[in-house]
């Protein structure tokens, strides 16, 4: 005898900093409605950003340019960035509960994901939550275990200044570069040359030299 599927639901309904956490790190709220009682979920969740479900202004377009090149490509070079896949077990329940989804944020600028994030204003980033595990109920003959149907997703808008502000919590008006020994090398052999205090200075020495 096959078992009924099981009804499942899920919708993103808030999102905030954690302002403690050993990272930069935001929570989402996930609600599951179910229409029978379930015993758990062990879930998994690929998170998607979608750039085309907004628009960008002109400071915005600029600092895009790395990611999609020039606008007038951005109809095909603009498609959906990985963003993160995370995990989460929620405990029994019955008819609908809500759950924190931890979203670690990183400030890698080698990452796309995180230089579309630093590429913008304000607004709010497009997410799509792909779900997929497996789902613990009480059946007939005792505890069952289901896969979790392979279509169930959730869309949400993610506030910029969120992102911004689990970013600041952690590394407040910072950024960082990736770079090769040999680069870091020269950068230090350059600053004591010139007895610079900070990697600021270096920088700005360095721009001022090259003409910006």
């Amino acid at each position: 005898m096959t078992s009924a599927p099981v009804e499942i639901g899920f919708s993103v309904v808030g999102a905030e900093v954690l302002t403690h956490a050993a990272q930069p790190m935001l929570n989402v709220t996930l609600a599951i409605t179910t229409r029978q009682p379930l015993e758990g979920l062990a879930l998994s969740c690929q998170v998607r950003i979608e750039p085309r479900r907004r628009g960008y202004g002109p400071e915005e377009e600029r600092m895009l340019g790395e990611l999609f090149g020039d606008r007038s490509r951005w109809a095909t070079t603009m498609q959906p960035l990985p963003w993160l896949d995370t995990a989460l077990f929620v405990p029994a329940f019955a008819d609908r509960i809500e759950a924190a989804l931890a979203l670690p944020c990183s400030y890698d600028l080698e990452v796309a994901a995180a230089k579309y994030f630093a590429a913008l204003v304000d607004g709010e980033v497009a997410l799509r939550f792909l779900f997929r595990g497996t789902i613990f109920r009480r059946g007939t003959y005792g505890l069952e275990i289901l896969p979790l149907p392979w279509d169930r997703e959730a869309t949400f808008g993610l506030p910029v200044r969120l992102w911004r502000q689990a970013i600041d919590a952690r590394f407040p008006d910072a950024g960082w570069l990736r770079l090769r020994r040999e680069t870091i090398g020269a950068l230090l052999a350059f600053k004591g040359r010139h007895a610079l205090s900070s990697w600021d200075e270096v920088m700005e020495r360095l721009l001022s030299g090259a003409g910006r």
